[in-house]
């Protein structure tokens, strides 16, 4: 017969020792959370009524002006002044006022009356009158100032014909003090040929 193996005891230690491994190395289900997840609600909320009206309610007064009617004029005033700006703003930056103020500033009467560092009198300069190289028309004003003075230059070019060039009839100084200087000389050549001169097209 065959003989029975001899029974072994494991130690208790080295039982509890295996337990605590397999317990650690068992997986802990835990729920995922996602960051972006968000609870969906199934009850709609009551949406109320934007507006209550009651049949008993008081009409308005018919001879009051309704306020719509009241910011009309305002709105059109902002238009009207907003379109003035941006011509004004056009006006002030073509060639022909960029190049009657470099006249204007080397001009040795203007230079005598005005000083120097002449500039426009205002840092948003005003241009008044008709600028309008397409149908040949220049007649405008503004304001300038030097170290010595301040005035108001205006000139005046017209184009004869349609296809023919600029001629200048009016560049003049009006000081402050009502004296007007004419910076025009007529038996000498356009000062402004290039600066008015229209394109011609084929």
């Amino acid at each position: 017969m065959l003989k029975s193996l001899p029974k072994t005891r494991i130690p208790t230690s080295t039982t509890a020792t295996a337990t605590s491994s397999l317990l650690h190395l068992r997986p802990i289900s835990r729920p995922l959370l996602h960051p972006f997840s968000r609870k969906i609600t199934t009850t709609a909320r009551p949406i109320g009524t934007f507006t209550e009206r009651r049949s008993d309610r008081t009409l308005p007064d018919p001879s009051k002006p309704s306020k719509t009617l009241l910011t009309l004029p305002l709105f059109a005033s902002i238009i009207l002044l907003s379109a003035a700006a941006i011509f004004n703003y056009q006006k002030s930056s073509s060639s022909v006022v960029s190049s009657t103020l470099y006249a204007l500033r080397v001009h040795p009467r203007a230079k005598e009356l005005l000083g120097e560092d002449i500039s426009f009198k205002s840092k948003m300069p005003w241009i008044h009158g008709t600028l309008s190289q397409l149908r040949g028309d220049i007649d405008i004003a503004y304001g300038v100032k030097g170290t010595k003075g301040e005035g108001v230059m205006r000139f005046r070019s017209v184009r004869r014909g349609r296809m023919g060039l600029f001629e200048t009839l009016d560049w003049s100084l009006l000081m402050d003090d009502g004296h007007k200087v004419l910076l025009l000389d007529n038996s000498a050549a356009d000062p402004f040929p290039q600066a008015t001169a229209a394109p011609l097209h084929k």
